[in-house]
């Protein structure tokens, strides 16, 4: 059994995907403060992803995340340059507000964001990463994933089974020396809070469900990042508030759900709508 003990950043080759800003641009800066020998910025944004890369004096790739042949091109490049690939971070991602009303088409492209994104990355990144003696996936999920996301179901869904692949990662392929983690926080200053489908809906500033315990600067999450994979837990809380909200609803899931349409009925109460209103009318 091939275990990685107290994951050090130092001398490791990184890709990091969706670095092009936020979450994963303040990774990016975090894995070359720590001396990481190698990192490739990727990003769709190409512009954003070079400007990333070249403040650090790092590669830029321009790729579509959902491109299973991109990934794999990625990764053997990667390979072929540094002599090995030791972590992948997988952090592409966005949010679109929804119920049962939305669309196949955009329930079915976040999941290809989501959830096969990761199967990708792992798919081409864990063999290469078992022949050098272990490797780390840090795959970016939220506490949506943990709990749920109110005002969005493609979200909820797509970020729980996130999680869930996760595990399976973990625990597949754990003995051969791959360590996994979900980051999974709430509110972050990204896109994907100003996108936020509970604050959208009611048009008033207010900050949504996710924004109730802070909004957190990207350099702040990236903080609690390195720590938890030197670390190497599986679950990356840069709010802490959130493992209490998973031990609640495991405790009394029926009881949670109640408060969770209180919570949302909250949410809205400003509102002309409620997210049932999005399909019945």
């Amino acid at each position: 059994m091939v275990t990685l003990h107290c994951m050090d950043i130092k001398d490791k080759v990184a890709i990091v995907t969706g670095a092009g800003s936020g979450i994963g641009k303040a990774i990016v800066e975090r894995f070359h403060d720590e001396g990481a020998r190698a990192i490739v910025v990727v990003d769709r944004d190409g512009d954003g992803a070079q400007k990333v890369a070249a403040s650090v004096g790092a590669r830029a790739v321009a790729l579509d995340v959902t491109d299973e042949q991109a990934i794999a091109k990625l990764v053997a490049e990667t390979v072929d340059e540094n002599g090995c690939l030791d972590i992948f971070v997988s952090n592409a991602g966005y949010v679109t507000q929804g119920g049962l009303e939305v669309e196949n088409q955009e329930i079915q492209r976040m999941w290809e964001v989501h959830v096969m994104a990761h199967i990708y990355a792992a798919r081409s990144a864990v063999p290469v990463m078992v022949a050098n003696g272990g490797g780390y996936l840090l795959n970016t999920a939220s506490a949506a994933g943990l709990l749920t996301q109110l005002g969005s179901m493609q979200y909820a869904i797509t970020k729980a089974a996130a999680v869930s692949l996760g595990e399976f990662l973990a625990i597949t392929y754990g003995e051969k020396g791959i360590k996994v983690s979900m980051l999974c926080p709430q509110a972050v200053e990204t896109n994907i809070l100003k996108n936020s489908p509970d604050k959208l809906d009611q048009g008033n500033g207010t900050p949504g469900a996710a924004a109730g315990d802070g909004v957190l600067q990207p350099e702040e999450l990236a903080e609690t990042v390195i720590q938890c994979m030197k670390d190497e837990r599986f679950l990356v809380l840069p709010h802490p508030e959130v493992q209490t909200y998973r031990e609640r609803k495991a405790a009394d899931t029926d009881r949670w759900i109640v408060g969770m349409q209180r919570f949302q009925s909250r949410l809205f109460s400003q509102s002309d709508v409620t997210p049932a209103d999005w399909l019945l009318g």
